[in-house]
């Protein structure tokens, strides 16, 4: 299946989980609240992997956990704050912030990753940006 597919159903399921993430911090401490879904995550990644047959953990070099381990770190971190302003906001602000990852993934591939830069990049980013200011408004 093609990446765009994969996208789209990314984009889908981040939507539905904001939705049910606001609804799932209601009354309930922000961080406990992200261990029960973090717990659930877990559990249903591991039997994902093992129902796949992807568990050769020998195929990981200490590079590869060394970037998943600050991956998770950096997940971590986003879902703490994602979390914690779902509780004091509401959705419709707290949701077009976050979307920002958008454009600072795409600047830290050019500068880390030295991804190429195009036009539509740039337009697409500047746009992003003016939309959720946009919202926000």
């Amino acid at each position: 299946m093609d990446y765009r597919i994969w996208a789209l159903a990314s984009a889908f399921f981040a939507g539905l989980t904001a939705v049910l993430s606001k609804k799932g911090v209601e009354d309930v401490p922000s961080n406990l609240a992200l261990a029960v879904r973090v717990t659930f995550v877990l559990l249903v990644t591991v039997g994902i992997a093992f129902a796949t047959h992807q568990t050769k953990l020998g195929a990981l070099t200490g590079r590869h956990w060394w970037l998943l381990f600050l991956s998770a770190m950096a997940t971590g971190a986003s879902w703490l704050c994602y979390f914690k302003a779902l509780q004091l906001g509401p959705i419709s602000r707290v949701a077009p912030i976050d979307k920002l990852s958008f454009v600072l993934a795409m600047v830290l591939g050019v500068v880390v990753l030295r991804e190429k830069v195009s036009l539509n990049l740039v337009v697409g980013a500047a746009l992003v940006v003016a939309g959720v200011l946009i919202t926000l408004r």
